[in-house]
C-alpha cells in the first residue's frame, strides 16, 4: 500500500457548548471537547471503572453554524475527520502543541434531554461528561439504539 490514511471516527458527548468564531469574508469556526468513554471491570476489585478521553474537535463553516445552532453540551454525536496538530508558543516563551480533530462529516446522535429522559424511564441516573474525568465506579448506559432494519437477503 503506498498510500496513507488520516482518518478519525468518534462517538461522544459534547463537553461544552459550541465556541464559535468569526473571520472576514464570511469564514467561521466551532470548537468543542467531546468526551469518548471505555469502561471496564477491575479483575482485583469486581468495580466498574470509566475512563473518560477529551478530544478538542474543529468544525468550519456551514457545519460549524448548523453544529452551534443545534448542539449543546451533553448531547451525543458522530464525528468523522482528520488529526491536525497545531503549534504555537505560550506566554512563558515555550512551544505549545495541541491535537485537534478536523471534522469532515458528523451526525446528531441524541440530545441532552433525550439522554436524561431514557434515563429516567429506565431508573438509571446519567452522569454529565464535563464532570466524569475520574474513574467512576457506576458505568455510564448507552441511549442510543440503531433501528433494526428488515432485509429481503436470502442468507
Amino acid at each position: 500500500m503506498s498510500g496513507t490514511l488520516n482518518k478519525v471516527m468518534l462517538i461522544g458527548h459534547l463537553g461544552d457548548d459550541v465556541k464559535m468564531h468569526y473571520f472576514e469574508g464570511g469564514n467561521s469556526v466551532g470548537r468543542f471537547p467531546l468526551a469518548t468513554n471505555e469502561t471496564y471491570t477491575n479483575r482485583q476489585t469486581g468495580e466498574r471503572v470509566t475512563n473518560t478521553e477529551w478530544h478538542n474537535v474543529v468544525v468550519r463553516n456551514k457545519a460549524a453554524e448548523i453544529c452551534e445552532k443545534y448542539l449543546s453540551k451533553g448531547d451525543k454525536i458522530y464525528v468523522e475527520g482528520r488529526l491536525k496538530t497545531r503549534q504555537w508558543q505560550g506566554e512563558d516563551g515555550n512551544t505549545r502543541y495541541s491535537t485537534e480533530i478536523h471534522v469532515t462529516d458528523f451526525t446528531f446522535l441524541s440530545t441532552k434531554a433525550e439522554s436524561q429522559q431514557n434515563a429516567m424511564q429506565t431508573g438509571t441516573r446519567q452522569q454529565d461528561p464535563a464532570t466524569s474525568e475520574q474513574p467512576q465506579s457506576t458505568p455510564k448506559k448507552d441511549t442510543f439504539v440503531a433501528p433494526e432494519e428488515e432485509d429481503d437477503l436470502p442468507f
